[in-house]
C-alpha cells in the first residue's frame, strides 16, 4: 500500500515555516532564532511543531540535549534551501520585467581573499551597491565543493573560488590570481634555518596540514608527495596547525605576511613546492542569469580589468 503524501498544495503560510525552520537550523537552535526572526521562543517552537504535523515528519529534536536535526529535517532543510532560492530567482525575474533590481544576492566566497591585494571584491560590491540600492545581498564563506554544489543547487547565485576543475555545468569568469608558500613556525624543526628548503625528501619527513577537499592545495600536496597528518577545512585551520610548531602547510602569501612580519611564521624556500591558483566567479551555465546578477558579474569585470565574460 502506497503512503499517501500529507502535503497537498504549498501554501504561504507553509513557505512561512518553512522559513522560520531554515532560520532555527541557520542558528542552531529556536533560543538563538529569536533574534534573527524577531519573534519570540514559544511562537517559533509552534511553527516548527506545526510544520511537523503539515509534513507528518520529525524534523528535530530539542530539549536539554540541545538542538539537533533528525534524518528527514535535514532533507527537508536542504529542500527548504532549493525552494528559497527558487523562489528568490522568480522574484528577480519578475522585477527583472519591471526593470527593477530588487531581492537577494546570495554569494558564497572562498576564505581569506580579503586580504588579497589583487583582489578588488570589495569595489565590485561598492559598485553593485550603487547600481542595485534596493537589492539586498546575503554573503556565505565556504570550501570549494560546497560552494561549487551550491551555485549549481541554485543556493548560491553567484561563487568565488580557485578554479580547480571546469565542469560544463558552470562558467566561470577569471578575476584575480593568488600565490601559495609551505610555512613553518617556531618550534618546527625547519624554522630555525634554510639549509633544508631546497632539499625536496628533507621537507617531505615532516607532517604536512592540508585542506580535506578537492583543491588545488590537494592537487599540490599530492604531486609533491607530502606527508598529510592533519586535515583542515578552511585555510585558517592550516594556519592554526602550522603555528603550533608541529606541522607544515599551504597558505597564500598575502594573508601569512603579517605572521611572517611578526616572526610567527617563515616561509619555506622552495620553488618546487610553490604554485599560483587563478580565483573565479562561478555561476550555472544555464539558466542564463538574472539581471540582478549579471549586474553583479558586470561589476566584477568593471573591478578586475582582466577579467573576460564568458561567452
Amino acid at each position: 500500500m502506497v503512503r499517501k503524501a500529507l502535503l497537498g498544495q504549498l501554501s504561504d503560510l507553509d513557505i512561512r515555516l518553512l522559513r522560520v525552520f531554515r532560520a532555527v537550523v541557520e542558528c542552531g537552535g529556536m533560543a538563538a532564532a529569536e533574534l534573527e526572526l524577531n519573534i519570540g521562543r514559544s511562537t517559533i517552537s509552534r511553527h516548527v511543531k506545526d510544520l511537523e504535523t503539515r509534513l507528518g515528519l520529525t524534523l528535530c529534536h530539542r530539549g536539554r540535549g540541545g538542538f539537533a536535526l533528525t534524518a528527514e529535517g535535514q532533507a527537508v532543510y536542504d529542500a527548504t534551501l532549493r525552494l528559497v532560492a527558487a523562489l528568490d530567482g522568480f522574484r528577480s525575474d519578475v522585477d527583472d520585467l519591471h526593470r527593477r533590481l530588487t531581492g537577494t544576492l546570495v554569494l558564497a566566497l572562498f576564505d581569506k581573499t580579503v586580504s588579497n591585494p589583487a583582489s578588488h571584491l570589495h569595489d565590485a560590491l561598492g559598485a553593485f551597491h550603487d547600481a542595485a540600492p534596493d537589492a539586498a545581498i546575503e554573503m556565505h564563506v565556504h570550501g570549494i565543493n560546497t560552494i561549487e554544489r551550491g551555485v549549481l543547487d541554485n543556493q548560491f547565485q553567484v561563487g568565488i573560488i580557485p578554479a580547480h576543475r571546469p565542469s560544463s555545468a558552470l562558467d566561470y569568469l577569471p578575476l584575480f590570481g593568488e600565490h601559495m608558500d609551505l610555512y613553518v613556525a617556531p618550534g618546527h624543526p625547519l624554522f630555525a634555518t634554510g639549509e633544508s628548503d631546497n632539499d625536496d625528501e628533507a621537507i617531505r619527513r615532516h607532517a604536512y596540514a592540508g585542506l580535506g577537499y578537492h583543491s588545488p592545495n590537494m592537487e599540490k600536496s599530492h604531486a609533491m608527495r607530502l606527508r598529510r597528518q592533519a586535515t583542515a577545512y578552511d585555510q585558517e585551520a592550516v594556519a592554526i596547525l602550522v603555528r603550533s610548531g608541529r606541522y607544515l602547510g599551504y597558505l597564500p602569501d598575502h594573508y601569512a605576511r603579517a605572521f611572517v612580519e611578526r616572526g610567527q611564521m617563515r616561509r619555506i624556500d622552495n620553488p618546487r613546492f610553490q604554485y599560483d591558483v587563478e580565483f573565479a566567479a562561478i555561476v550555472r551555465h544555464a539558466p542564463k542569469p538574472s539581471r540582478m546578477v549579471q549586474t553583479f558579474l558586470d561589476s566584477l569585470v568593471k573591478a578586475h580589468p582582466q577579467a573576460v565574460m564568458p561567452g
